[in-house]
């Protein structure tokens, strides 16, 4: 849905770009979401602490939201982190910033609708993905859609995020990585192989 020039001026006009180092928490366990972002450059992790382990459950990335959906919309307590991996610079987004534009342009709210109904497509497509594949399935398919988290990422997160120890994520790389033996026939077999 395009937007007007009036709507595109006045979210614009609405926004607060702000740069995060490398290593700031958004958002901690425990605290109430009072701001949304979206990634105009760099890369925040969503992770969980259980016994005292990171557990990586995402990595937002360029044109994506960061929004801990539950805790925001309901005023709840969070129950993971937002960390930046990466230096980044975000759009700061609150919930009466929001409202002021739908109260504004009423179309913008339908428009929100749609982009959060691609994200839950998305985060329904990952839970399935967690649940169904194996993680050497999980590993090949981040690997397809987003290659760069390989450059970005250290090992020991991606490990996390695909859900297996880093040890199993270096076996995993070294099976893609390595190209299957040729196989080779024995005299005998070449000769009953004519």
């Amino acid at each position: 849905m395009p937007l007007t020039d009036a709507e595109a001026a006045a979210i614009r006009d609405s926004m607060c770009i702000k740069p995060f180092p490398k290593g700031t928490v958004l958002l901690r366990e425990g605290q109430v979401s009072t701001e949304c972002y979206f990634v105009l450059a760099g890369c925040v992790r969503q992770y969980y602490l259980v016994d005292g382990e990171e557990k990586t459950t995402n990595f937002f990335t360029e044109n994506q939201w960061v929004v801990s959906v539950n805790s925001f919309a309901n005023q709840a307590p969070a129950n993971h982190y937002f960390a930046c991996c990466e230096d980044s610079q975000l759009v700061v987004g609150t919930e009466q910033k929001e409202n002021d534009l739908y109260e504004r342009f009423p179309r913008l709210e339908t428009i929100s609708r749609l982009v959060m109904g691609t994200v839950f497509g998305e985060l329904q497509e990952q839970l399935a993905t967690y649940l169904t594949d194996t993680p050497e399935q999980r590993y090949q398919k981040l690997l397809k859609a987003r290659p760069d988290l390989f450059q970005r990422i250290p090992q020991y997160q991606l490990a996390s995020y695909i859900g297996v120890t880093p040890e199993s994520l270096s076996r995993i790389r070294k099976r893609i990585t390595t190209p299957a033996a040729p196989v080779t026939h024995s005299p005998a077999e070449k000769a009953a192989r004519g």
